[in-house]
């Protein structure tokens, strides 16, 4: 499933198409905007969006095998709730 089919589904359930992708969309937006800034984004029963901090560290490079510093950085993480992991057995 993508956006767009995401978007028909809960179009099926609100009243427009065009309503059904601005919530998407601002739940999308919602979310980047408060990880970005740290936070912690809890959906009770699906699951917690939160940044983590990666450390710097040396990788390498798969076409010369050569080794490449890598950045510390930010990443994304997204943690099951309780309920979708359930749903999925």
């Amino acid at each position: 499933m993508n956006k767009a089919d995401l978007v028909n589904e809960i179009a099926k359930v609100v009243c427009t198409k065009k309503e059904a992708e601005a919530a998407v969309s601002g739940v999308f937006q919602a979310i980047t905007k408060a990880i970005s800034k740290g936070d912690t984004v809890t959906l009770v029963g699906f699951g917690t969006f939160k940044s983590v901090k990666k450390a710097a560290r040396t990788g390498r490079n798969p076409k010369t095998g050569d080794p490449i510093k890598i950045k510390a950085h930010k990443a994304p993480k997204f943690v099951p709730g309780k309920a979708l992991k359930d749903a999925l057995k």
